[in-house]
């Protein structure tokens, strides 16, 4: 064997080691990989006195959003919340489901502002709403949605809304999505890989403010 080969050789070895100890530590440190990859996507901000707070349609089946929306009412932040929903059929949607969860988490029913929409995603359903927040003169908003939701909730808001006002989004726990171990349930790898999903496709979507 010429020397050339041997250190050939030896260098494919020192290579392989290298590759393989680069996957070990992968490995190891996984957990915390997925921990972070997972916090990345949630944004919460501390709330300021607004004009309203809105609760983002699809809430979870424990109504944890219309719960945290609630909290931050009670705490006397906004006057009103908005209950945002997408359509169902002609004659109900989930803008009713939030609103009921809203009143059974203590909001009454004077501060509840019903908002039925067709808006099929987050792009649409901001559009939707930044037609209420123009009639009724809103600047200041508290958006309230699941911890997931909320990175990309912010760049599509920020991408609709005028840069004139003042919008702050608040992550409410999710019964299917624990940053911590999401990678233990079908519900939660489901999640997280869907919103990759969704934030590529805000991104494609939107256009640069």
């Amino acid at each position: 064997m010429s020397r050339a080969e041997h250190g050939g050789i030896i260098s494919r070895v020192v290579a392989l080691l290298f590759l393989v100890g680069v996957l070990a530590c992968l490995y190891l440190a996984r957990h915390p990989l997925m921990r972070f990859a997972a916090w990345y996507w949630e944004v919460n901000e501390p709330p300021d006195h607004a004009d309203a707070i809105v609760v983002l349609g699809d809430d979870n089946f424990s109504g944890q959003r219309a719960a945290r929306a609630a909290e931050i009412y009670k705490a006397g932040w906004a006057p009103q919340v908005v209950a945002s929903g997408r359509m169902l059929r002609s004659y109900a949607g989930v803008s009713e489901l939030i609103a009921h969860d809203l009143q059974a988490d203590g909001v009454p029913a004077y501060a509840v502002v019903r908002f039925p929409h067709n808006g099929a995603n987050t792009i649409s359903e901001a559009q939707a709403l930044l037609g209420l927040a123009a009639t009724r003169h809103w600047k200041r908003l508290l958006i309230v949605t699941s911890n997931y939701h909320t990175r990309r909730a912010r760049l599509i808001f920020g991408r609709v809304f005028p840069h004139d006002g003042t919008l702050r989004f608040i992550a409410a726990p999710d019964a299917d999505f624990d940053p911590a171990h999401w990678w233990e349930s079908r519900a939660g790898r489901k999640i997280f890989f869907l919103e990759i999903l969704g934030d590529l496709e805000a991104h494609w979507e939107l256009p640069r403010s």
